[in-house]
Formats: structure tokens, sequence, C-alpha cells
């Protein structure tokens, strides 16, 4: 039920993810089952093909995620992380409310045991055809350096194991290739990265190289992270409007990528954008079951408990 679009967009998506996935996947559907019915009927797809869920309440995109978590139990959000505690489901994935999305994943599932903060990432679309990653993005606006040194072992991972990327190449977005340039948020993250055995660190990057080869996984803190991701989304969006039709540009269309995972939490988490259409849902659960595919909660568990 979240989602600009929902439920419309949500089973449009779920339509076309489910004729791309294996024959034994299944795609569960959270919300009110009535409308959800109505949908895959208007789509002529069979509703025995999914399972559906009843949840009724909504928590919608304005409210304050941590009330509307708590005083809505049969929300899809919170039926969602229920059942992903339980281990009914393998994978959670919603374009809903994002801060609702954190919530339960902070307080239902729970980060992973040495993590200190989880992390959110942004794919970067390279100029060779490949990509890179960005993280934080959003929900971590204030960091310290341990903080930013984790995302390194958490973006190196994802990168690995999602993307499989061999040995990522870690670096720290920066104002200079320096090892003493930055503020002291980036001074002192340098130097615990610098000697890491934790992933390949290659130094710091500046932002004219976020869209080469020079790294594969870049770290900042999440102020920073989602300035750039917006300021892409922006560049994007005046391509778009200027009629420019260019393959390397239309990569970054948000549809191709769908979602990204909650990254350093008990279970696999997905966050959609809240204007998905059915394109982007569609890739947010194909991403989400990539994600449970490479078992990388259990990878990133691996590597904080040793």
């Amino acid at each position: 039920m979240g989602g600009d679009f929902a439920p419309s967009a949500t089973v449009k998506g779920a339509i076309l993810a489910l004729q791309e996935m294996p024959k034994d996947s299944r795609v569960v559907l959270i919300g009110d089952e009535a409308l959800i019915s109505d949908e895959l009927q208007k789509e002529n797809a069979d509703i025995k093909t999914f399972d559906i869920v009843h949840a009724p309440d909504v928590i919608g995109m304005a409210e304050h995620p941590a009330k509307a978590f708590t005083k809505k139990p049969q929300s899809s959000i919170s039926v969602g992380f229920h059942l992903l505690k339980n281990g009914e489901i393998d994978g959670f994935a919603s374009a809903g409310n994002s801060g609702a999305m954190l919530v339960g994943s902070f307080y239902t599932v729970k980060a992973i045991i040495g993590v200190i903060r989880p992390s959110i990432t942004s794919v970067l679309p390279k100029e060779n055809g490949s990509v890179g990653l960005i993280l934080d993005v959003g929900i971590n606006a204030d960091c310290k350096p341990d903080v930013l040194y984790q995302f390194g072992i958490l973006g190196s991972l994802y990168a690995e194991h999602v993307y499989g990327v061999k040995n990522p190449k870690v670096a720290l977005l920066n104002i200079g290739e320096e090892e003493g340039k930055g503020n002291l948020l980036t001074q002192s993250t340098y130097q615990l990265m610098k000697d890491s055995e934790d992933f390949n660190f290659v130094g710091n990057i500046e932002g004219r190289d976020l869209f080469n080869d020079t790294a594969d996984v870049i770290v900042c803190d999440g102020f920073t992270g989602n300035v750039v991701l917006k300021q892409a989304e922006a560049f994007y969006g005046m391509t778009r409007k200027r009629g420019i039709e260019d393959e390397y540009f239309a990569r970054f269309n948000y549809e191709n990528y769908g979602g990204t995972p909650v990254l350093g939490v008990n279970g696999t988490v997905v966050i959609g954008h809240g204007i998905s259409n059915g394109k982007a849902i569609k890739n947010m659960i194909m991403h989400t079951a990539e994600v449970i595919q490479a078992n990388l909660s259990e990878k990133i568990k691996q590597a904080f408990q040793g």
C-alpha cells in the first residue's frame, strides 16, 4: 500500500516481477485484500499466483514514522516487518513511508550486533557501463569516523556479493585526493581506513570522479551523499526536459534500480522511491530477490561478528 501510486503500481510491478523470477518464487502482497484483488483482476492476473496478507491500515507519506508504526500495527509496513521477523517472508520491500521503513528496520529486525549505524546506498552509473555505489545517502546526516569506516565494510560486501565486483575499490569522498585534505571527519576517517584489512581502500576521491572507474564504493556521511544523489536526479531531470536522448544519461533513471537495501540489519529490507511506477516496483522486487539470494545479511553478520 506504500507509494504515491499504490496499490495500482505495486500490483503491476509485482506481476511484471513474477514473470521474470524463478518458478518457485512467491511474491507476497501485503495490504487491503479487497483492493489488491480488484487490481489483480483489472490486470487479468491469476490471484492464486500471489500470496495476499490482509493489512487494512496505511501509513501515509506525511505521517510521523515512529508514531505511525506504533499506532498502526495493521498497516502494510508493520505487518510486513512482523512477517520478516518471524521468518515467514525472506525479504520485505516497500515504496511507502521511508521513515517508517527505517523505524521497522531498527526496532523490529534490529541492527546486526557490531554495526553502529545501518546505512542506505545509491547506484552511480559509470561511464564504462558498470556501476558504483555511494553510501550513506540520507539516514546518517551526522557521522563519526568509526561509522564511516563501517560504511566501507558494508558497501564493499554489498558490491562484492550482490553486484559481483571482486575486491571492490573503496574510496572516501573528499575535497582533494591528498591524505591531509578535508574536514576533521574525513581526515580522521582517512587515518582509520588507510591501513584497513577489512576492505580495499584506494584513498580519497573528488566529486569529479564519482562516475568514472576510480572507485567501486564511495563512502561519505548521509548529508553529503543525499546532496550528491539529489543533484544526480536533478541533472537527469534536466536532460529529459531538454529532450536529450543519451544511452549513458538514461542510466540515471531511478526506475532501473528500484530501491536500496538497508545495510546492517538482521534481514533483507529494501526501500523504494515514493514515486515508483510499475517498472520501478518490478525492479525493486527483483533487487530484493538478488539481495536474498546473495545472503547478504548473513555475510555482513559474519564480517562483524567473526
